[in-house]
């Protein structure tokens, strides 16, 4: 099983890799879904951890579908994350109808190349997500982080299922959207997946010396402890 833990900081990376996952997803401005990391914030945690870096590529905040600029961004910032170490990239676009863009899904794939290419929730927004599942393994990308197209990986576990059967493997299947300690087990073990990703479940809210800076917005970072704790349930699922 692969535990792969979404993070915002170099702490939180640091965390991530002593509680024994194997993949960071890193992201500046988490509060708002998350959105691409500095150029120095990749570096610094590039050069703090040795397990595998994924770096988000979403220029902004909303929806899915992106003006040519907004798009000419993230074919730079992709070409960042590869240069400064990145095994892997994170993105998604969609067109307005509610469709993958796979015309310029295709582009960011191969200028991402060799680093492995996810294509994040997005495709829980997708009006058909078999479909969309379907047009993302013709582009060739590697990876799809879904909660099966519902609000939550348990509620989605079915569709999940469903997804890992449909892909024979490629794309994988990473879970991921309400993921906690009292649904884990069940939601790997409906569905078949091999890799799961986790955010709030994993965190602990800042406190005393680590007080939030925003006025009172709460800030998390990756608690060692629990994603201890989440790679121990994970063991336990037969391979």
């Amino acid at each position: 099983m692969v535990l792969e833990v979404c993070i915002d900081s170099v702490e939180s990376a640091i965390a991530a890799q002593k509680g024994g996952a194997q993949r960071v997803e890193l992201c500046a401005d988490l509060a708002h879904g998350g959105t691409t990391p500095s150029a120095g914030m990749i570096q610094a945690v590039r050069e703090a951890i040795a397990i595998t870096l994924h770096t988000m590529i979403r220029p902004r905040p909303g929806d899915f579908c992106y003006s040519d600029q907004e798009f000419n961004v993230m074919i730079r910032d992709v070409e960042t994350a590869r240069r400064l170490g990145s095994e892997g990239v994170v993105l998604g676009l969609l067109t307005p109808d509610g469709s993958v863009d796979t015309e310029r899904t295709k582009k960011l794939l191969q200028a991402a190349r060799p680093m492995s290419v996810t294509f994040h929730r997005a495709v829980d927004d997708c009006s058909d997500i078999e479909k969309a599942f379907d047009d993302l393994a013709l582009i060739g990308i590697d990876r799809v982080l879904t909660s099966g197209g519902k609000p939550d990986v348990l509620a989605g576990a079915d569709v999940l299922r469903d997804l890992v059967k449909r892909s024979c493997g490629k794309p994988k299947v990473l879970a991921g959207g309400g993921v906690s300690f009292d649904n884990v087990i069940e939601v790997v073990t409906r569905s078949g997946v091999r890799e799961v990703h986790a955010l709030s479940a994993l965190s602990s809210e800042l406190t005393a010396g680590g007080a939030s800076k925003s006025g009172g917005q709460r800030e998390l970072q990756a608690d060692r402890a629990k994603i201890q704790m989440m790679v121990a349930l994970l063991s336990q699922i037969p391979s």
